[in-house]
């Protein structure tokens, strides 16, 4: 409720000069609570999920168990980063030119995450056994865990890559205007280059005579 009246309430259109507007500005700043702690909290509470040290030690024990957990880790992202080759690879669809096959298979991984819909099916499928129930809810917790923190070091890599590309799109040494990085095959690049170093070199020459110099004319200290 709370929610829906601040939706009503808060402005969703961006008026002149405005980068976001009052709503987008509100839903930037709520979106890690409610996504990243709010809905995971309400869906433990809410599926009744008991953690114990018994569950989790039969979660790489019991075939059950471990294949939850594989399919949450290993089979959503093969699937998802397989269907999505397959469609590109056999159909009319294809990657955006902007990507590549590193930044689908990182997202992908994000799909392992799962609570309400993988711990129903674990409920309905071994429905009147609690406690194979429990250790179903244990690796579901794990399997997401484990899916969570793979995506965040496939993603961090990803954004690392894209952040130095960034830099070398936007470093222009020899002034050109041109970034260097769509430079390199020119010719004269290479000799505003080389002359750029020529005089920076020069100066240091320079440089290090009057160091030299300076230090030849300091009178010595008295002992």
């Amino acid at each position: 409720i709370a929610g829906v009246a601040m939706g009503l309430m808060l402005r969703c259109t961006r008026r002149e000069g405005e980068k976001h507007s009052p709503g987008e500005h509100i839903e930037h700043l709520v979106r890690p609570l409610s996504a990243g702690i709010a809905v995971p909290l309400f869906a433990l509470f809410s599926a009744g999920v008991a953690l114990n040290g018994e569950a989790l030690a039969g979660v790489f024990t019991r075939p059950e168990t471990l294949g939850v957990v594989l399919g949450l880790v290993v089979g959503k992202t093969v699937g998802i980063f397989g269907g999505t080759y397959l469609a590109a690879r056999f159909t009319k669809a294809e990657l955006n030119k902007d990507l590549a096959w590193a930044d689908v298979f990182a997202v992908a991984s994000l799909a392992g995450i799962g609570f309400t819909v993988s711990l129903l099916i674990g409920e309905l499928a071994f429905e009147g056994d609690t406690e194979m129930v429990n250790e179903i809810k244990a690796a579901v917790l794990l399997g997401s865990l484990i899916a969570a923190l793979l995506a965040c070091v496939l993603l961090k890599i990803r954004v690392r890559k894209y952040r130095a590309l960034i830099t070398a799109e936007e470093l222009d040494e020899d002034e050109s205007g041109v970034p260097d990085v769509y430079e390199q095959d020119d010719p004269e690049y290479h000799l505003r280059m080389a002359a750029i170093h020529e005089r920076k070199a020069a100066e240091h020459r320079r440089l290090a005579e009057e160091r030299a110099g300076a230090a030849r004319n300091k009178p010595n200290s008295p002992a």
